[in-house]
């Protein structure tokens, strides 16, 4: 197998546009996922059992259903109902919302191990809700779950090729098309490869140094 030099420079152009979309996708949809998860998890939290089981439900639901039946729900049965986005909106919003129910957990579990002697003190001061979760609850778990999530982050970059299914022009989808169009799928394959081992593995060093930072 000969490697040719000349198809990769012909990719390049596609190239940088499929690693824009997937960033774009990646922020995003993270963004999203960090938000509503954090909502999520407090909602679990809520002392009536008539907000609890519907967001424990909702969530589980999503959670057990796979991220391309969702995608594919999202962008082929909601136009049905009068409400349609564009292939990345529909994309990003798919993956925020599927991962939302993982970062719930996360935020769930750093809620949870926040001593019980913080919320006493709260009470104690009369602290109102907001403040206490705002000012002693949620700093004190966020530290304990940056890791977790940060090792989300790196779970929903490699399942943005599956926006290709939509036909969103992230990484993967640029390098079948220019496959397809040339009929050499080894350069632009292995490029798009090596793009997530260079996006994802330097994401993997740096959550571990945060990590450790983190436990000191």
């Amino acid at each position: 197998m000969n490697w040719d030099w000349s198809a990769v420079a012909d990719f390049l152009p596609k190239f940088w546009d499929g690693v824009l979309t997937t960033l774009q996708a990646l922020v995003l949809g993270s963004l999203i996922s960090f938000t509503l998860g954090l909502v999520w998890a407090i909602a679990f939290r809520a002392p009536t059992r008539f907000v609890r089981w519907p967001v424990g439900l909702i969530t589980e639901f999503i959670r057990n259903t796979p991220l391309l039946v969702q995608l594919f729900f999202l962008y082929f049965v909601l136009p049905e109902w009068g409400i349609q986005f564009s292939a990345l909106t529909t994309g990003v919003v798919a993956i925020g919302l599927h991962y939302s129910t993982y970062t719930a957990q996360v935020y769930r579990a750093g809620i949870e191990a926040v001593p019980v002697g913080q919320w006493e003190a709260a009470t104690a001061l009369s602290l109102p809700a907001r403040r206490t979760w705002f000012a002693v609850i949620l700093p004190q778990a966020f530290r304990r779950v940056v890791p977790a999530l940060g090792n989300y982050v790196v779970a929903m970059l490699k399942d943005t090729p599956l926006l290709m299914s939509i036909g969103v022009l992230e990484l993967l989808q640029q390098a079948r098309l220019d496959g397809a169009a040339t009929f050499q799928y080894t350069e632009p394959l292995t490029v798009v490869g090596i793009a997530f081992i260079v996006i994802a593995y330097p994401a993997s060093l740096l959550l571990r140094s945060l990590e450790r930072r983190l436990v000191r």
